[in-house]
């Protein structure tokens, strides 16, 4: 969930199995690749890390290097940690509201046209007859928008951009 709100991260994937030193040798690794500007990363989520022998592991490890993976160790306080967690969960939560076409373009060109803004001047600049906020955050789930999680909690001075 976080990183699939995080503005440096530009694709999510999914390995299941790799070659290990060879190609006779393949290694089930399991792993969620984070692609962003700055490199490759396997994701390693300590609580959810599996349990393997040592020789499965150094396999594994031989793996993700060759397929020029870094680590990305993601612990439970990095997962607990505020106000990203709250944010998240928040944003998240509109994750399959239905967005009307003229709702997300007017959002969309908000945006193009006058660059970032807080999301206080955004919702007033949105002139409709419902609410705007669950279509922003659901544009963001959808991958169009940024808002910045980290922050503080989500509120009028929130910063929200397209994405890009």
């Amino acid at each position: 969930m976080h990183a699939s709100l995080d503005p440096a991260v530009r694709e999510i994937s999914y390995v299941a199995t790799a070659h290990a030193g060879s190609p006779q040798v393949s290694v089930e690794i399991d792993a969620v690749i984070l692609t962003r500007e700055d490199g490759r990363l396997h994701l390693d989520v300590v609580p959810a890390r599996r349990v393997r022998d040592l020789d499965t592991e150094g396999l594994v490890q031989i793996a993700l290097r060759e397929l020029g993976l870094q680590q990305l160790v993601v612990t439970a306080e990095d997962l607990r940690a505020e106000p990203r967690r709250s944010n998240a969960r928040l944003v998240w939560s509109y994750k399959d509201r239905p967005v009307p076409v003229p709702l997300r373009l007017s959002i969309l060109t908000v945006l193009a046209d006058d660059g970032p803004m807080q999301l206080g001047a955004l919702l007033e600049t949105i002139r409709v007859g419902q609410d705007p906020s669950p279509a922003v955050m659901a544009l963001a789930c959808a991958d169009l928008l940024e808002i910045d999680l980290m922050s503080g909690p989500l509120g009028p001075s929130t910063m929200v951009r397209t994405r890009t």
